[in-house]
């Protein structure tokens, strides 16, 4: 069978590989996990602070681009969770 290869819009294949062990090298699956959920915390933070500015005259456009990362990555966080129950939920149904 060929190698299918999948490269992602704009980062090369070395440059993943060098961010993934390098920033979680040696991490268990948990802080991987507390590290992707403070990140999503921090962009909901983000969002908060951008309406609070836009209440007091900001930029609506910047509000708006803001809430939609916060949404996206949120929307992201319970779509990995679902997989990871439905993962847990398979293995559980194995028979030993």
């Amino acid at each position: 069978m060929s190698d299918l290869k999948i490269s992602g819009a704009g980062i090369s294949q070395n440059a993943l590989q060098s961010k993934v062990s390098g920033s979680e090298a040696g991490a268990g699956f948990d802080a991987v996990l507390k590290d992707a959920v403070g990140k999503v915390t921090e962009v909901q933070s983000e969002a908060e602070r951008a309406i609070t500015e836009l209440a007091s005259g900001g930029d609506v456009t910047q509000a708006i681009i803001a809430m939609e990362k916060a949404d996206m990555s949120f929307q992201t966080m319970i779509e990995v969770r679902n997989r990871l129950l439905t993962a847990y939920e398979e293995v559980m149904r194995m028979q030993i």
